[in-house]
């Protein structure tokens, strides 16, 4: 099996996801980012450090064999985190998948890993990502929009 369509598939979805990310970080001050709308409710840098942690178990530690400690309740900690590196973070950890997805061969794609004590093949694992990114991006899109009301500006144009 030729996993081009999936290589570029993904890169371009990790991309997005990367892009429109930003351009609400962008938007945001550092009172902003950290701001949620209730005790049981996270915020922006919150959902960002997931996502961190979530790209260093599944890529890092799964895809690429590394050796990167998780943990994923400090990750739910909150914890003021500034804007700046929020946007290191966002910049570094999609450009880490983005560049394993360049680089992984079609026996890579079909290599499996241990989720959850069931195996998944590395290109589930990568669609399950975009998928969970997707849905935390949303979170990160409800939040802003809470903060800047009227003065959000859509990250889809």
């Amino acid at each position: 099996m030729n996993n081009d369509f999936n290589r570029e598939w993904l890169t371009r979805k990790f991309e997005e996801i990367q892009r429109r990310i930003l351009k609400v970080i962008e938007q945001m001050n550092d009172e902003q980012l950290n701001w949620r709308p209730n005790t049981a409710s996270h915020s922006v840098s919150t959902l960002i450090k997931h996502i961190e942690g979530n790209i260093k178990e599944r890529v890092c530690n799964g895809i690429l064999h590394g050796n990167i400690t998780r943990n994923r309740e400090e990750e739910f900690k909150h914890t003021y985190v500034l804007k700046k590196e929020l946007e290191r973070k966002v910049n570094d950890n999609f450009q880490l998948v983005i560049d394993t997805v360049h680089t992984m061969s079609d026996q890579d794609f079909k290599k499996s890993q241990l989720v959850r004590n069931r195996e998944r093949t590395n290109l589930d694992i990568l669609h399950q990502c975009v998928a969970h990114y997707s849905e935390h991006m949303g979170q990160i899109f409800y939040i802003s929009k809470l903060c800047l009301k009227e003065k959000y500006i859509s990250t889809s144009i």
